[in-house]
């Protein structure tokens, strides 16, 4: 490996000890790099990677609130404005119990590059609090926003940073942030938030807009290998917005999802999510805050596995499509056993480093980064911010062609680069490539500071 490539990695390495998300996704970015930092020798003079993984701000702040029965409970937010080199910071906001420091840098550090793609003007951030919503009533989980909203109200705006929904904030959330947000600055400032409801300003197609992405660019890579994405299987988990935009889209292309996961299991369905009313099930199902993929399985009669991982199930393509690190080694060669021709990554991170790489190296797997499969979240949020700027409203087709192109442009761009390195057809190390280059030339352009 390059030298300075290796020194920044060490660096962060024996800095961030303490954060092994941020430090997996460093390495799994950087370790692409070397031809590029080869070609640059600008960028080491400038010592640009140490500013890279750098975050430009990172806050926390207390967060308290009233449950119902008037007890009183205080939990930690933060936020991430990682990179703001060519747009205002852009990411969401987590609310789940595991999320902590680490895991809001190398979510915020991820989305440099995978905004990066989108090739739309918006820089990076994530966020997000320890507060676990599940179980929470509707009362509970505004109230809660209100006061988080109350925390972070001062550090955002349409043209600084524009945080969005992710695990554990859906539309329901969104809107109630946008609507402390309206209260506090007395302006309508819509832009500030994406994901909203319809009526505040929110995009049509924006809750499925990362599943529907994801499958567009998988259709993508089924054409460069001469096949169709119709007949095919997948096994995704969770049932979340972005595992519901894969059955709509994968059945509305003649495919089938057969498997979905909770933190209680996984179902098989072996004839698919694929009817409306498995399809709107899904929808039941998060709101009911119970967070169980069993009722799926109770309600249509299918087998659960609980405590368990889909990742054994003979498929087609595997699209892990839940959380970070959810594949680990173990699985990985569960999925290369089956013959698995397509790893197409949806979730944030959710492989670790030896599982991507034992994939990677397997003849015949074709590997797809989540940076580039699951952009069309934050491209459609991008989108959701046009409409605000113009007070223009799309139709869910105007929505719609315009993240089918994106997503076939962020394909092409990762094959091109990866092609212009002599990497061959690597669209993991092409999408890291392609997202790194446009940051950097923005962050040298404006100088060392």
């Amino acid at each position: 490996m390059n030298a300075y490539l290796r020194s920044v990695i060490e660096n962060v390495k024996a800095k961030h000890a303490d954060e092994p998300e941020f430090v997996q996704t460093v390495e799994e970015v950087f370790t692409s790099l070397e031809p590029v930092v080869e070609k640059h020798p600008e960028y080491e003079k400038a010592d640009l990677l140490s500013r890279m993984v750098e975050p430009e701000r990172t806050f926390t702040f207390r967060v308290t609130w009233m449950a119902d029965d008037g007890t009183w409970h205080t939990n930690t937010g933060y936020r991430c404005q990682f990179n703001g080199a060519i747009g205002p910071y852009k990411g969401g906001l987590r609310f789940q119990k595991d999320v902590n420091l680490s895991i809001v840098k190398f979510l915020a550090f991820e989305q440099t590059f995978k905004n990066s793609l989108t090739g739309l003007p918006i820089g990076s951030g994530k966020g997000g609090s320890d507060f676990d919503p599940t179980g929470k009533s509707d009362g509970e989980i505004m109230r809660f926003c209100q006061s988080f909203m109350t925390a972070l109200h001062r550090y955002i705006g349409p043209d600084i940073d524009v945080p969005a929904g992710d695990m554990g904030v859906g539309t329901r959330e969104i809107s109630y942030l946008f609507g402390q947000y309206r209260r506090l600055r007395g302006a309508w400032e819509n832009g500030v938030l994406t994901g909203k409801d319809f009526a505040s300003g929110g995009s049509l197609v924006r809750p499925q807009a990362t599943g529907y992405g994801a499958v567009y660019y998988l259709e993508n890579v089924l054409k460069h290998e001469g096949e169709q994405i119709a007949g095919k299987t997948i096994a995704c988990a969770g049932f979340g917005n972005v595992t519901w935009g894969i059955c709509k889209k994968a059945t509305e292309l003649g495919a089938k999802v057969v498997t979905l996961s909770g933190p209680d299991g996984y179902v098989y369905d072996p004839d698919g999510v694929a009817t409306p009313e498995k399809i709107d099930y899904l929808v039941e199902m998060r709101a009911s805050g119970r967070n169980r993929v069993q009722d799926y399985a109770d309600k249509f009669g299918v087998v659960f596995y609980p405590g368990e991982k889909p990742w054994g199930v003979k498929v087609d393509i595997c699209m892990p499509s839940a959380m970070q690190n959810d594949v680990h080694l173990e699985q990985a060669k569960q999925i290369a056993a089956n013959g698995v021709k397509y790893y197409i990554e949806v979730a944030n991170m959710p492989t670790t480093n030896d599982a991507l790489a034992f994939l990677m190296a397997q003849p015949g797997v074709i590997v797809a980064p989540s940076k580039a499969v699951n952009a069309g979240g934050v491209a459609t949020s991008a989108l959701e911010m046009v409409q605000n700027s113009e007070r223009l409203v799309w139709t869910e087709d105007e929505v719609d062609q315009r993240l089918h192109q994106i997503m076939n442009n962020i394909y092409q761009a990762s094959v091109d680069a990866a092609a212009e390195y002599g990497l061959g057809y690597n669209l993991v190390a092409g999408a890291n490539i392609a997202g790194f280059q446009r940051v950097a030339d923005a962050m040298m352009a404006q100088g060392i500071f």
